[in-house]
């Protein structure tokens, strides 16, 4: 079987494509942004919190981590105008981004607070500092530097996990990737040049993360 390729159509819709893994680029950004500082939060509150709010930041995070992506966007996108709150395809995409990847990235740095040693927060506790002090001036910076590395894996898979919102026509690479096919019926080519794109953003933001890595942690950088 043979296929004849061609990639001239799609590379007539190269303007598209860019504009969609631009868009991609920006929610993936916002997402990671508000991801860790709502995971920041929550871990908090999950280490260090009352039994009550520790028990509602288990039950979020269980019941993101244990259901489909796919379905989350679902119940925001479809399932909140049942209730009156009507959102546009854009805003419905970031929010399901962010309690996604918030409710991954609280076990993450859960895990960094507690590697922490507890004679430190003790220490720093003996200082004077109160609860959140500790947290924002001993504990997140040691955390942090511990979970550097997972950290950013986890937001490169966020940004893939972003062409799931193209079922609701959000405006970013996949959904444009799907109207150039229907256009040109190269699927196959069409794809291609797609999985190139989500590979080369996939790079981009290790390279970021790379040099933010060497920036702030030089030590562990070079071990």
């Amino acid at each position: 079987m043979s296929y004849d390729f061609q990639f001239a159509a799609v590379w007539a819709a190269r303007d598209e494509l860019a504009w969609g893994a631009l868009l991609t680029l920006e929610l993936s950004a916002v997402s990671m942004v508000l991801s860790l500082i709502i995971a920041v939060l929550g871990a908090f509150g999950r280490t260090a919190g009352p039994a009550p709010l520790r028990a509602a930041i288990a039950a979020y995070v269980e019941a993101v981590r244990n259901t489909p992506f796919l379905v989350q966007v679902f119940l925001i996108f479809f399932g909140l105008p049942a209730i009156g709150v009507r959102l546009d395809a854009n805003t419905g995409a970031l929010i399901a981004m962010v309690l996604n990847g918030s409710a991954y990235t609280i076990e993450i740095v859960r895990a960094g607070i507690e590697a922490v040693g507890h004679g430190q927060v003790e220490a720093a506790g003996a200082l004077g500092l109160h609860r959140f002090q500790v947290f924002r001036l001993v504990v997140l910076p040691q955390a942090l530097r511990t979970i550097f590395a997972p950290l950013g894996s986890q937001f490169i898979l966020l940004m893939l996990n972003s062409s799931v919102v193209s079922v609701i026509s959000a405006d970013e690479l996949m959904a444009a990737a799907q109207d150039v096919q229907s256009r040109t019926f190269r699927s196959f080519e069409t794809y291609i040049v797609v999985t190139i794109i989500y590979l080369a953003l996939a790079s981009l933001f290790s390279a970021v993360f790379n040099g933010l890595n060497r920036r702030f942690f030089p030590d562990l950088a070079r071990s």
